[in-house]
């Protein structure tokens, strides 16, 4: 991935993001799994991000997505803790948790694992806003390892930046 071309494109969304939470004076907080603070990265490199960005948690496995968000730990480890609900439930808990009106939750893989039938890669993304669903999706992802982890965190900052726009 050209970092350059990613930033100039990314900014708009930033600044998008930036806008409308000044204006609805709303501030967001994200759950991260499979980005291991990818997203946090990007939002905390926004214009005045320390005036709209309350701070987030890489929850990288199943016990700890339980200990913090208050994950399910039965259901999580059923499903190795990527399901669609549990990016939900992220997304929410992490408003709680921070005191922020709009969450970003988001779990997956950014490798393959075939010993337990992972060959395709993706992950499971929610947006919460005032404790309602905004917006939940399943990103793909044709990279492997760290470029899965930006590919999934770039795309969900542009989710994010349309979304609040």
């Amino acid at each position: 991935m050209n970092r350059t071309t990613f930033q100039q494109g990314l900014q708009e969304h930033l600044d998008s993001i930036r806008r409308m939470c000044e204006t609805r004076n709303e501030t967001i907080a994200v759950a991260e799994s499979v980005t291991a603070g990818c997203i946090q990265h990007l939002l905390s490199t926004a214009e005045a991000a320390q005036q709209f960005f309350q701070g987030g948690i890489t929850v990288y496995n199943c016990s700890q997505k339980a200990i913090h968000l208050g994950v399910d730990p039965v259901f999580a480890d059923s499903c190795n803790g990527v399901d669609p609900s549990i990016a939900r439930q992220m997304a929410s808990a992490v408003c709680t948790l921070f005191r922020s009106q709009v969450g970003v939750g988001i779990t997956g893989y950014a490798t393959r694992m075939p010993e337990e039938g992972i060959n395709d890669l993706y992950a499971y993304m929610a947006i919460v806003g005032n404790g309602r669903l905004l917006h939940e999706e399943k990103l793909q992802t044709t990279y492997e390892g760290m470029a899965a982890q930006w590919d999934y965190a770039e795309r969900t900052v542009q989710r994010l930046g349309k979304l609040l726009s």
